[in-house]
């Protein structure tokens, strides 16, 4: 129950925010919640996981209203929703975790940038532009002429969220309690009580237009469904696992593991419900998801009650609601989006010496757009794994009582011209040792290696072949 509570007043603001930062209509956000906690956590294979609006689709989302409108982009996300049961019905969630984790954390870390240098703009007074660039490019204008009144409100709030955290002493144990998103909305709606600002404005539940399928190329639409279907998809999968991980450092008794085909199939049947009802494109959030798992829950009951809550607070709070300020809100998405970029994961992507596909990645994500950023960071993870395995650097030492040849890198055939120039090296007779320190040798290298081993113990020679396990 307690876990129910503290997620939905995480889920309301932030459902709200994105809506606002995609364009769509704000009482969408809250139809996603509410659908991805009820839909999406009955029928899910990860009992921890909450959905409900996904900030990695804040991007896409907001292209697909700009180019097809509001009802269009509702039938792509059932259409993609569609997909996701197909895809969970062939059972391929798994393999969807082979794609380099570099390539994922970029995609998301390009979608924070984008995602905030938009709210930056409304916070600043004004509405985000169609692009990032544009959005850039911008931006010098907006930075000299602000309007006050917004630009303070969004700093209210961003303070807020920074510091709410760190309160420090008994007293601030207690206020932590409070998720810090509510907190900086509930401060930032107070300060701007008695001024004329842009506030939340929230249709009545009238039944909503059924979806129509978008106008326009067929390639297109297809594009639309795939994007939303591969970014939902990869962002719900990666923050199962993370609440995995999560619930599994916790202590207590241990919870089931998420089963990601059953996580697939579930997300799909609640971007379907979600579309049908005029929602916004449901993924699992990280965010959301370990605020439930700190908040000690246990089972898929603190994920569903979430959603009744968003059901009930919409129709109950809905005044309360239309007292927040838009810029309030713009700032908090704003927030999210920055927290998007890790430090921590840029360190291990460097450490794992992939930094040229997440750059390439995030890049391309800001650029040009989700999935060419994708395209790009697989094509440069390709590039960097095929340089990996021909880079082959083979050297000869001449020692006292040996020769030493030191192969560093994977013996492949393209290596065979370089191992061959590199064995005529050693003297016949000579005795030898050959370190390889690659882990793995195709067979035209075997046989190169072999049939130059016989001939030098044929001379008298002596050969020893060793390598990093002996």
């Amino acid at each position: 129950m307690s876990a129910s509570v503290t997620i939905f007043l995480i889920a309301v603001p932030l459902s709200l925010g994105i809506a606002l930062a995609t364009g769509a209509p704000l009482r969408s956000g809250l139809i996603a919640a509410a659908v991805g906690g009820i839909v999406a956590g009955l029928l899910g294979g990860a009992p921890l996981q909450v959905s409900g609006a996904a900030t990695g689709l804040v991007v896409v989302t907001a292209e697909l209203v700009q180019q097809y409108g509001w009802r269009a982009t509702c039938a792509i996300t059932v259409l993609a929703g569609l997909t996701q049961l197909a895809l969970g019905a062939l059972r391929v969630a798994r393999a969807a975790l082979a794609v380099s984790p570099a390539i994922m954390h970029a995609m998301l870390a390009g979608i924070g940038v984008t995602i905030a240098i938009g709210q930056l703009h409304v916070v600043l007074g004004d509405s985000p532009n169609s692009s990032a660039l544009s959005n850039l490019a911008a931006l010098p204008g907006e930075l000299a002429h602000p309007q006050a009144a917004t630009l303070l409100i969004g700093a209210v709030t961003v303070a807020v969220l920074v510091a709410w955290p760190r309160l420090p002493g008994r007293y601030g144990r207690w206020a932590r309690t409070v998720p810090a998103p509510l907190a900086a909305i509930a401060v930032a709606t107070s300060a701007s009580a008695g001024t004329t600002l842009p506030r939340v404005s929230l249709p009545g539940w009238e039944l909503q237009a059924l979806p129509a399928l978008p106008s326009g190329p067929l390639l297109g639409v297809a594009a639309a469904v795939l994007t939303v279907t591969i970014v939902a998809s990869m962002e719900s999968l990666l923050s199962a696992v993370a609440v995995d991980k999560l619930a599994a450092e916790r202590p207590g008794p241990a919870v089931r593991r998420a089963g990601l085909n059953r996580e697939l199939a579930g997300q799909g049947t609640a971007n379907v419900v979600s579309g049908l009802l005029g929602g916004l494109p449901i993924a699992g959030g990280a965010i959301r998801g370990s605020a439930n798992v700190k908040a000690g829950a246990a089972s898929r009951n603190s994920t569903v009650l979430h959603g009744v809550w968003v059901v009930l607070g919409a129709g109950l709070a809905a005044a309360a609601l239309e007292l927040v300020p838009l810029a309030a809100l713009a700032a908090l998405v704003m927030v999210v989006g920055v927290q998007m970029v890790s430090f921590a994961h840029i360190r291990h992507v460097q450490r794992h010496r992939e930094f040229p596909v997440y750059a390439t990645t995030l890049g391309a994500v800001v650029v040009c757009g989700v999935l060419q950023g994708v395209a790009a960071g697989i094509a440069v993870a390709a590039l960097t794994s095929l340089r990996r395995l021909t880079h082959t650097r083979i050297t000869v030492t001449p020692e006292p009582d040996r020769h030493r040849v030191l192969v560093d890198g994977q013996l492949t055939f393209l290596a065979v011209p370089r191992l061959t120039r590199a064995l005529a090296q050693v003297p016949p007779g000579a005795d030898t040792v050959i370190e390889l320190s690659g882990s793995f040798m195709d067979h035209a290298a075997y046989d190169a290696l072999q049939s130059w081993s016989s001939g030098h113990t044929a001379r008298g020679g002596w050969v020893r072949l060793s390598g990093r396990a002996g």
